[in-house]
């Protein structure tokens, strides 16, 4: 399997890579420094595996993995502990603290599924997100998003009276969220079907979606069709 070992520490890398020659069915096709090269580096060598460090100059860990819309199996290696939630909410395979320990490295590389299997295997469900803006940081249980809304690559998470941006396409959330609880109303929004209250036919003939606290959403012909299949109307 192909990896990219990603890590600001010269010495941190090298002695990855030392430890990974035990694993010749690890080819490590890359290293990269920080998170910018990090997310080249992806898109040019397709690695199925990710060796990431979490704090690093300018685009961290976590940042890179909101730019990919495809992303490796990944293990983070850091020397701080305090993430450990987060990145299991990103699904990652695990979670190496530095100095990593040769033991622990091969539990993680256990956890490895070979690459076809993970190119093909369904993303899990979501049931955490875990959404930043800025220095902010929350970890949301869905049923408490009520709306999700499409701005260009990322996407707007509507929850209590927050509406903080993340950089995931609508698209890629929609693959991952439970279609029990979350209906596409259209090409720039989701709703989560337990916060609607009422709805209502539109001028143009769809219906329009009231949820809880007054917020509207349009939906077209096709998609209100197919509301009334899923809410059994």
């Amino acid at each position: 399997m192909k990896a990219l070992i990603v890590d600001d520490e010269r010495l941190a890398r090298a002695e990855l890579r030392r430890l990974l020659a035990a694993y010749p069915e690890i080819e490590i096709v890359g290293e990269a420094q920080n998170g910018e090269e990090a997310l080249a580096l992806v898109a040019k060598l397709t690695p199925g595996l990710l060796f990431l460090d979490i704090q690093m100059p300018g685009l961290g860990g976590f940042d890179v993995l909101e730019r990919l819309d495809d992303m490796p199996q990944v293990i983070f290696t850091t020397a701080y502990d305090q993430y450990a939630i987060q990145a299991f909410e990103v699904s990652a395979l695990d979670y190496l603290l530095k100095p990593i320990v040769p033991a622990r490295l091969a539990a993680a590389l256990a956890k490895l599924r070979p690459r076809t299997e993970a190119a093909h295997a369904a993303r899990p469900r979501l049931e955490r997100v875990f959404v930043r803006d800025g220095d902010r940081c929350w970890i949301v249980n869905l049923p408490e998003i009520f709306l999700l809304e499409s701005e260009g690559n990322y996407t707007r998470v509507c929850f209590a009276a927050e509406r903080p941006l993340i950089r995931r396409s609508l698209n890629v959330m929609e693959e991952q969220l439970d279609p029990a609880l979350f209906f596409r109303a259209n090409r720039q929004q989701i709703v989560n079907l337990k916060w609607i209250e009422k709805l209502d036919l539109s001028i143009a003939g769809g219906l329009t979606a009231t949820l809880r606290g007054g917020r509207t959403v349009e939906m077209s012909r096709r998609q209100s069709i197919r509301l009334r299949e899923v809410m059994s109307l």
